[in-house]
């Protein structure tokens, strides 16, 4: 029989933010409850979800716990609070004063973790406790703790990943159905699966927030969102996309940071690539995520599921709370930020890859010479060349061997100052080719 002395202590949750996630994370609270106590030696008690807006009702959550006042939840000393607000402010302010009145941190902010996640991991050193964040980056998939901790032993040279379920979708259903862009995105948002405005998604910018953080916990280095190279999808067009399928590609979103000049520098990058179909990032459609870590002793190592969703990233969120509550429980908190590395982050240019090429060009003789001639001056060495035509122009698709960004950069603007080229119609990062 268990004494009043063994029984579990009590550990308070309050919740910031009360959309899909934050509803999925109070719903999983109550209905999961014994088994939560089971798993983190103490029984979590929901004592407040704060909320902008009081007047709405949000499915799971119970109406005597709601509060407009989210400063004075943050700074109630909570055992742990967990912040689902998103953006920049009033965020930030939220989590400093929770960690400021004792209370540890669970978070999926990634926009601000990205600007700036230095000042939080500060603060939660200064305060003495935990801020976590697995549901920042890839919805239920358990990435960020297996880089942190599970991976902490050995060296990881490339991470390399999907990371937004937005253009995943996209690009897949153009290879599937040959659609144009415009088209997808338009059914895309009318599924739900894409904002009314898709910028964060479709240009980049919440792939790039995902890189920076995954980037800053493989390789122990400091990488904020202005440190990382952004391309978005606007641009790949249906003839990308076929020309892609016919030399055996699929063409993806891709987050890559990766280690470059014998270990000195670190470059991290997103936009879109064409990977080979017999790659394990090929095969990962719709929205789902995927994240492919190459490290020295493990290999490569493929992690993967749903990359969104309130459910999925509920699970993140509770598997955070569960290993904060665990610290509590014992007096202890987990992995503080790991800088020691300091790698020098360098620009895309000292990045090394290999490229997809797509011209019209004048249909003359020496106009092949003379492209060729293009890229060798430039340090580019070709793989092939196929004959594409483009309506009535002649057209060229070229592919290279391994070559610095830096150096694919000066070929295309020699070729677009050339009078044997009409336009350069697409040109596209190739990864996956040596199975990495």
């Amino acid at each position: 029989m268990t004494t009043p002395d063994e029984l579990p202590r009590d550990l308070t949750v309050a919740l910031l933010g009360g959309g899909n996630v934050g509803s999925q994370v109070s719903r999983l609270l109550a209905e999961s409850a014994d088994d939560l106590t089971a798993r983190a030696g103490a029984t979590l008690r929901l004592v407040g979800v704060g909320v902008r807006d009081t007047s709405r009702r949000r499915e799971g959550v119970d109406p005597a716990l709601i509060t407009g006042d989210l400063e004075a939840l943050a700074s109630s000393g909570a055992d742990i609070v967990v912040e689902l607000l998103g953006g920049i402010e009033p965020a930030r302010t939220l989590i400093l004063a929770a960690m400021a009145a004792g209370s540890s941190v669970v978070t999926a902010n990634k926009a601000l973790l990205a600007e700036d996640g230095a000042t939080l991991h500060a603060a939660a050193e200064r305060h003495g406790v935990d801020l976590y964040y697995e549901a920042a980056v890839a919805g239920a998939i358990p990435i960020l703790r297996p880089i942190r901790e599970s991976l902490a032993g050995d060296k990881i040279r490339r991470v390399l990943g999907i990371v937004n379920g937005t253009t995943n979708f996209i690009l897949s259903k153009m290879d599937d159905e040959g659609a144009d862009y415009a088209d997808v995105l338009a059914e895309a948002q009318a599924l739900g699966y894409a904002e009314a405005d898709p910028t964060a998604d479709v240009e980049g910018y919440d792939a790039a927030a995902k890189a920076a953080i995954l980037a800053s916990l493989a390789f122990h280095t400091r990488v904020r969102l202005e440190d990382v190279y952004r391309e978005g999808i606007t641009s790949v067009s249906a003839h990308d996309v076929a020309a892609a399928r016919e030399m055996g590609f699929v063409i993806k979103l891709l987050a890559v940071a990766e280690l470059v000049d014998d270990d000195k520098g670190l470059v991290v990058r997103v936009h879109p690539a064409m990977v080979p179909r017999t790659h394990p990032l090929a095969g990962v459609r719709g929205a789902f995520n995927a994240v492919f870590v190459e490290a020295e002793s493990a290999g490569q190592v493929m992690f993967y599921g749903r990359g969104a969703g309130g459910a999925p990233t509920a699970s993140a969120v509770l598997g955070d709370i569960v290993a904060v509550a665990r610290h509590r429980v014992a007096g202890t908190h987990g992995p503080g930020e790991s800088v020691y590395a300091d790698i020098e982050l360098r620009p895309i240019g000292d990045s090394v890859t290999r490229y997809y090429v797509n011209l019209d060009v004048a249909d003359r003789p020496g106009v092949l010479a003379g492209i060729a001639q293009a890229f060798a001056d430039n340090g580019v060495s070709i793989q092939n060349v196929r004959q594409d035509g483009h309506g009535d122009d002649a057209g060229l698709v070229v592919r290279t061997h391994k070559a610095h960004d830096s150096a694919l950069a000066a070929t295309i603007e020699r070729l677009r100052s050339s009078d044997a080229v009409g336009r350069v119609v697409g040109v596209m990062r190739v990864e996956g080719e040596d199975g990495r």
